[in-house]
């Protein structure tokens, strides 16, 4: 069995420099790496290309990435909760492809699956087609859409044990896993490290196989994006 444990984010992060491309995992604010994110920016490097389905908050998550100007292109589905997200668009400042969420997935799920592209519905008809291949099948169109190639995907996971098997928790299932062997290298962090065995095999979601480099992350957050409580009867 090989060990794909390192010690900690700094070990991680080996071979991180200016101008790579990155998927980072989550959703909103849930299932994001926030070490990963937190190491990235005190690296302070420059001229990332994030695929991320969001970018984050203003104070948190890829926010805190844009806030110090680390980012040169966002490949995203929503980013409608971060206002510096916004501005930087708006100014220029930022180079922006947005992409339909069900496409975003299979994107990485093609990188992942070592198929060089997909073809789907969405966005046939609209600007998100616009100079891209085109094909019927069964009579209705469809676009080609390729597989994105990332150097690096930083995973955020419940549990997970030291040969890379992993366990994901709730809505942080809905990204991450896909991403999973979708790049070069794929880093995780996880609440929980455990040794090898003590996972339940019918429990796994993503084998191994898929991960470089795993550790146990500190100080998780997990802030809430909006909090939304009912008043008192």
């Amino acid at each position: 069995m090989i060990n794909k444990q390192v010690a900690n984010v700094n070990e991680a992060l080996q071979g991180v420099t200016d101008n790579i491309t990155c998927m980072l995992g989550g959703f909103g604010l849930s299932g994001i790496p926030e070490n990963c994110i937190a190491k990235l920016v005190e690296l302070e490097v420059k001229g990332l290309t994030c695929i991320s389905n969001n970018a984050g908050v203003d104070d948190f998550g890829l926010g805190l990435l844009l806030h110090k100007r680390q980012i040169k292109k966002m490949i995203s589905s929503y980013v409608g909760e971060n206002d510096e997200f916004e501005r930087q668009m708006l100014s220029g400042e930022l180079d922006v492809e947005l992409i339909p969420q069900g496409t975003l997935a299979e994107r990485c799920r093609a990188a992942q699956a070592g198929f060089p592209a997909i073809y789907t519905p969405a966005g046939f008809g609209t600007e998100v087609a616009e100079g891209k291949e085109t094909r019927e099948f069964d009579g209705k169109m469809y676009v080609l859409e390729h597989a994105f190639k990332a150097d690096f995907a930083f995973i955020k996971a419940w549990k997970g044990d030291a040969a890379g098997n992993l366990i994901f928790k709730g809505t942080a299932r809905n990204f991450n896993p896909n991403m999973c062997g979708a790049a070069k290298i794929t880093v995780v962090e996880v609440e929980e490290l455990v040794p090898v065995g003590e996972l339940n095999p019918n429990q796994i979601h993503i084998p191994g196989i898929f991960v470089q480099r795993i550790f146990e992350g500190k100080n998780y957050e997990k802030r809430i994006e909006q909090l939304t409580v009912r008043k008192r009867d």
